[in-house]
C-alpha cells in the first residue's frame, strides 16, 4: 500500500469517508454510509460523490461484485498519517518538530502518558541511530 506518489489533497469530508473504509474494507457504499451515520447524518448521494472523488484521486479503489461496488483504501492509515504529519510540520514549523511539541508543553496540553510516550520514542530513536 505504500507509495511515493505525492499526497493528494483530501478534504475533511473525504477523510471521514476514507476513515470509514479503514474501519473495514472492502465495503459497499451503504456500509460506508452506515458507519458515517454513527457520527452524524450523511446523505447517500454525498457519500457516493465523495467515494467517486477518492477513486479519482487514487486513494480508494473499487471492484464490482454482482450489482454493487466494493470500495477499499489504496493507502494505509499509517502511511497517510505519516505524510500528513510531515506536511503539517513542514508547512507550519519549517520541518522542525521541537516547536510543535514545545507549543503543547507550554500550553500544559501534554499528559503524563504523552510525555512517557515521547520519552520512549526518543530513547528508541537514540538506540537505533547510535
Amino acid at each position: 500500500m505504500a507509495n511515493n506518489k505525492p499526497k493528494p489533497d483530501i478534504s475533511n469530508a473525504e477523510f471521514d469517508v476514507l476513515d470509514a473504509l479503514w474501519e473495514g474494507s472492502p465495503a459497499t457504499s451503504n456500509e460506508v454510509i452506515n458507519r458515517l451515520n454513527k457520527r452524524r447524518d450523511w446523505h447517500e448521494k454525498t457519500v457516493k460523490t465523495l467515494l467517486g472523488r477518492l477513486v479519482k484521486k487514487d486513494v480508494v479503489g473499487f471492484e464490482k461484485a454482482q450489482r454493487q461496488y466494493l470500495y477499499y483504501p489504496l493507502i494505509a492509515r499509517e502511511d497517510y498519517n505519516k505524510k500528513e504529519a510531515s506536511s503539517f510540520v513542514s508547512r507550519l514549523f519549517k520541518g522542525k518538530v521541537a516547536p510543535l511539541v514545545a507549543g503543547f508543553a507550554n500550553d500544559n496540553s501534554l499528559s503524563q502518558q504523552d510525555i512517557d510516550e515521547l520519552k520512549a520514542l526518543i530513547q528508541a530513536w537514540e538506540k537505533d541511530n547510535d
